[in-house]
């Protein structure tokens, strides 16, 4: 046994099958099943595992090892019962508890997840993993401040755990509490999470908060990552149309633009109103087609194009058309802007009549 133990240990697993299939016991049989499973063999690992738990069925640790290894290659409805079974031979174990809530959760059974992870909380209040993933699905699923009891019992156990912190940083950032967020995003980068997400959700939490200076050093940290430059180009290009700052605002916005190759209809529109700002209706009108051009389902970015013709433009005609297509295009806009089309499509059908006349 200590030949095979040894070749287990170094990573001979091949060689240390062969010498455990010499041998007799329980031992060796589970150290084959284990062998398997570290070669990647998950077929031949699950027969051994399954081989043991038939000859004994209160062999615990093979049944623990073998949902687990289930659970590991996305086998949950197999691993289920494992769990269950272990649940109910052993109720003071929270790891069990713990890896039945997980699968319960990846089946779809919220209820049943949420519960095994409670108790196994219960039976160990300083189990951060059952902490992070209970924390986690109330999260995801409309339970903010059940979650952050949750977090908060963590990090009591663990004030610096940075996947804690994280998940508290997206509770208050999610509901729009920027100040609590923008400090915990702080805290993590202090931990060493210099991360390009952190780095993004702080930025907007600061320009929020209108601390733009703090918001631009975020969003230039972020940009420090090669494919996450656009996408801090576009957050200081809102930073910058915030503080009115325009020609810094358009220039990041082009500059993100150029940068990325995903649709870009939102930031086309914030062009479009910074050269609306500017007094530039040209330019304000190419980026709102632009904009329109890449969502045409969106009839707002036609309502801007139409406002800037009229604006832009001489002839009622043109005007008009425009007009004419918006209603065209979006039968079901919304009253105000519709009210406010027909108005227009009245008074300029009205110029057009008087300048024939």
């Amino acid at each position: 046994m200590q030949t095979a133990d040894s070749l287990y240990t170094i990573g001979n697993y091949t060689a240390a099958i062969n010498t455990y299939a010499g041998l007799k016991g329980e031992k060796a049989k589970l150290q084959i099943a284990r062998a398997y499973a570290a070669l990647g063999n998950t077929e031949k690992a699950v027969v051994a595992y399954q081989s043991i738990i038939t000859q004994d069925s209160t062999q615990t640790i093979a049944m623990f090892e073998l949902g687990k290894l289930l659970a590991a290659k996305n086998k949950t409805t197999n691993a289920l019962p494992l769990f269950v079974r272990l649940t109910a031979v052993d109720q003071s174990n929270p790891g069990f508890f713990y890896h039945l809530g997980k699968i319960q959760l990846a089946l779809g059974n919220f209820n049943l997840g949420k519960k095994a992870l409670q108790e196994a909380i219960d039976k160990d209040n300083t189990h951060l993993k059952a902490i992070y993933v209970l924390a986690k699905h109330l999260f995801t699923h409309g339970e903010p401040s059940n979650a952050k009891k949750i977090i908060n019992l963590g990090l009591q156990t663990a004030p610096k755990d940075v996947a804690l912190l994280n998940l508290k940083a997206l509770v208050y950032f999610e509901n729009g509490n920027y100040k609590e967020a923008a400090s915990l995003f702080n805290e993590l980068i202090v931990l060493g999470e210099k991360k390009p997400f952190i780095f993004k959700k702080l930025g907007f939490a600061q320009n929020a908060l209108w601390e733009t200076q703090k918001a631009v050093e975020a969003y230039r940290q972020m940009a420090k990552f090669p494919d996450y430059t656009g996408d801090a180009y576009l957050g200081l290009g809102a930073v910058y149309l915030k503080a009115k700052q325009l020609d810094s605002a358009a220039y990041y916005y082009k500059e993100g633009i150029k940068e990325n190759t995903v649709s870009f209809s939102k930031e086309y529109a914030s062009l479009g109103h910074i050269y609306k700002l500017k007094g530039n209706l040209k330019k304000a009108m190419d980026y709102y087609t632009l904009a329109w051009e890449e969502d045409t389902t969106n009839p707002y970015f036609y309502y801007q194009i139409c406002t800037l013709v009229d604006a832009y433009y001489k002839d009622p005609k043109t005007k008009l058309g425009y007009y004419e297509r918006l209603l065209e295009y979006y039968p079901e806009l919304v009253p105000y802007i519709k009210e406010r089309a027909k108005i227009r499509i009245t008074e300029l059908k009205e110029e057009i009549h008087f300048a024939a006349n």
